[in-house]
Formats: structure tokens, C-alpha cells, sequence
């Protein structure tokens, strides 16, 4: 799933806003107080239950072996960068999920401590992705160069 997020600057001190900044791109200049965790994080509900979270994986991960199978569930957010100036701040990433959700209601939740942002989430429909999925076609042959 491909995933992005845009913080509009309200009545921000200029200082306050760079403190902003340097949160929202989890610069090191953010103060030592600054707890770990706070970062921004994305969960799965599957219909059984069972949970995953992008803040569960620490080291860099992207499955590139179509054939890899983890220990299920995995739910895995790969930055894919961002920028902003005086006025907004925003980002995009991609969510790995695995397995695909059987049917019933996925429950995708986000949430951004530092940000003001709350656990918040939507519920998706797992038949509609599992449809989605086996309608994937390859993009290139097999052996294409990428």
C-alpha cells in the first residue's frame, strides 16, 4: 500500500516550527528528551485478531524474493522520503503487509506522538486486497531488466 502524510504549519514560532521539521524528518537534532517510539507508526488488525506493527521491524528490511515467506504477520513501512519549507511538511512511504488478510475486516491504524496525531484508524475490506492481489500482473517478463 502506498502511504503519505502532509502536516500544515498552524500558529508556529519559527523556532517552534523548526523543532517541527526536525521531528518530522526524526532529525538528530531533536532534544535528548525526545522518547523512542514517538516516530510515526502504522499497525494491522487482521479479521482473527492477530496484530502487526511497522514499529515491531528495527533493522532495514524489503523483501526482495517474491518467494519469501516470514513469519507471519509482518507489516513493514518503507520510507520513500519527503520534503517541506514554511508552510508544510510531508512524506511518503509503502506498507509491506504479510500475509494478505483473508476475508473480513482489516482494521489499518496510524498513529504520531510526537505529531499530535492519536491512534486513528480505518477499517478495509480484506476480500476487496485479496481480489486486488491476484489480479497483480507482472509489470516486466521474468529476466527483464528492471
Amino acid at each position: 500500500m502506498d502511504v503519505s502524510w502532509l502536516l500544515r504549519r498552524g500558529d508556529e514560532t519559527d523556532q517552534e516550527w523548526a523543532m517541527t521539521h526536525a521531528t518530522f524528518f526524526n532529525s538528530r537534532h531533536v532534544p535528548m528528551s525526545a522518547s523512542k517510539g514517538t516516530e510515526l507508526l502504522f499497525g494491522v488488525q487482521f479479521p482473527d485478531g492477530s496484530k502487526a506493527s511497522t514499529g515491531s521491524i528495527t533493522s532495514p528490511f524489503m523483501p526482495e524474493d517474491p518467494t519469501y515467506r516470514p513469519d507471519p504477520p509482518v507489516l513493514y513501512l518503507q520510507n520513500r522520503g519527503g520534503g517541506g519549507g514554511g508552510d508544510e511538511l510531508g512524506g511518503s512511504g509503502t506498507i509491506w503487509m504479510w500475509p494478505l488478510p483473508p476475508a473480513g475486516d482489516l482494521r489499518l491504524v496510524a498513529q504520531w506522538t510526537d505529531m499530535g496525531i492519536s491512534e486513528s484508524s480505518i477499517t478495509l475490506d480484506g476480500t476487496q486486497l485479496r481480489e486486488a492481489a491476484a489480479g497483480a500482473q507482472k509489470y516486466w517478463p521474468e529476466g527483464a531488466p528492471a
